[in-house]
């Protein structure tokens, strides 16, 4: 798989957010190490606790299909908002921690940045982590 076809899938996750309150969609697509691709989006909660991210629904969905011995290989992250617009959004802290307890150090990990994409590891994005 490579990043056109995780980026696509990402986009037509993104199409399904539910932000009433935000008006931030955002899409995320895995690809994991069985080679499968999954696909997450925002789904925001009156109670913005509650609120669930693109990633971590993706991530939830691998681990309902693959079990919890799934391990992600990549992870795509893409968003825009009420206008159409796409804006720099690094994956929450929340969901760095979570893909990191499904990854290795070499998991990629691409996000929207402020001049264009951002490739880099999910051990990168999240240092000193909580790890076993």
């Amino acid at each position: 798989m490579d990043n056109i076809d995780l980026a696509s899938e990402a986009v037509k996750a993104m199409a399904n957010s539910y932000s009433p309150y935000s008006q931030f969609k955002v899409g995320a697509a895995i690809l994991t190490e069985a080679g499968n691709i999954y696909s997450g989006c925002n789904v925001e909660n009156i109670s913005f606790g509650l609120t669930i991210c693109a990633e971590r629904n993706a991530i939830v969905q691998a681990v309902a299909a693959e079990g919890p011995g799934m391990k992600l290989k990549e992870v795509v992250v893409t968003n825009h908002n009420e206008e159409g617009v796409s804006g720099a959004c690094s994956p929450c802290g929340a969901c760095r921690q979570f893909m990191l307890e499904f990854s290795d150090q070499d998991t990629k990990v691409t996000y929207p940045g402020e001049n264009g994409n951002v490739e880099t590891t999910a051990e990168k994005l999240l240092p000193n982590s909580f790890r076993f």
